[in-house]
């Protein structure tokens, strides 16, 4: 039996679907279902049970949880990088994943958790998952901190030998549509152009960056899923990784993508960024992942231009967009 923690949200069902399409069907899906768009993420999927959060982590901590468990994956968390509320943050991404670890190190249950390249800050410390550099990492905003805090955690009780956690960069693809605000630029970008042929990029504010030239690492949730897939399979291998592309490229390029998949002119136009946005934006993300590579990691991964396409033309494009 595999547990998929946040199961009905974006990397969540995109796994349930990879879990799925490699025959399996032992899962329980936790999370909240607080919209018919979230649960269409779940729509034919196969799984035993759905289980509200809070009910999950009741259960794990008057250890009653259910004895066939061989893994769970820790992908449920706030994800709003603009949430203020630090007392939500701490119980939601750094006490939930911090009690999920103590349970599964107890009971020999395989556990990988979901980071965030959001504790990387504004890059200038780099972007090694070396968790030799952890300490001098400063996050830019309060759910950063709230990963930061866990990643933190594991390695002074040196479990991370035990466990997996996952620096998430810049992800996209299916099953993102609920998100709001929070979607990928690719899913916007979709969108508006459907809408008025056109879109809208933020201006750059730093003289070193051309407009629409600040860099993302974009990763395809297909990759995300194959990752999580083979760590599945390798138990042995432990630690923090980036998840990545492993190449930074432009939101020009991205945009850009988006426009040919879907054979339209590229029309890009540029806003001024917002005042409060100016002081922690990121102007460059790049995943290293040599650390993956050398524990064994050797699946390709997609380009940005052939991620997006197959998005574009086998989800965006289609009736029903859900992987």
């Amino acid at each position: 039996m595999i547990i998929v923690t946040g199961g009905a949200g974006f990397i969540g069902s995109a796994f349930v679907a990879k879990l799925n399409a490699e025959g399996l069907k032992d899962i329980i899906v936790v999370d909240e279902l607080d919209s018919i768009a979230r649960a269409k993420n779940l729509a034919h999927k196969k799984f035993v049970s759905y289980v509200g959060k809070k009910e999950f982590i009741e259960a794990i901590r008057t250890d009653s949880l259910q004895k066939d468990v061989t893994a769970i994956v820790h992908l449920g968390a706030c994800s709003s990088t603009t949430e203020k509320n630090l007392e939500y943050l701490r119980e939601n991404n750094f006490e939930y994943s911090r009690d999920l670890a103590i349970y599964c190190l107890a009971n020999n249950i395989r556990y990988i958790y979901a980071s965030s390249a959001a504790t990387y800050g504004d890059g200038a410390e780099g972007y090694s998952d070396d968790i030799s550099g952890l300490d001098a990492l400063k996050p830019l905003n309060p759910y950063g901190d709230s990963k930061q805090m866990m990643d933190i955690w594991a390695r002074d009780q040196g479990i991370l030998d035990k466990v997996v956690g996952l620096k998430f960069f810049n992800v996209y693809g299916p099953n993102e549509y609920y998100k709001g605000s929070m979607a990928s630029v690719a899913w916007k970008a979709f969108t508006t152009i459907q809408d008025t042929g056109a879109f809208s990029l933020f201006k750059s504010h730093r003289p070193d960056y051309k407009d629409g030239e600040q860099k993302r690492d974009f990763v395809y949730v297909k990759d995300c899923c194959e990752i999580m897939w083979w760590l599945l399979r390798n138990p042995s291998v432990n630690g923090i990784f980036n998840v990545g592309s492993g190449k930074a490229r432009s939101w020009n390029d991205l945009l850009s993508a988006v426009f040919t998949a879907m054979g339209k002119p590229i029309n890009i136009t540029y806003i001024d960024m917002p005042q409060e946005l100016q002081a922690q934006y990121q102007y460059f993300t790049e995943a290293p992942m040599g650390k993956l590579r050398a524990a064994g990691y050797v699946a390709p991964l997609h380009t940005l231009e052939e991620g997006v396409a197959d998005y574009v033309t086998n989800h965006l494009m289609k009736p029903d967009q859900h992987w």
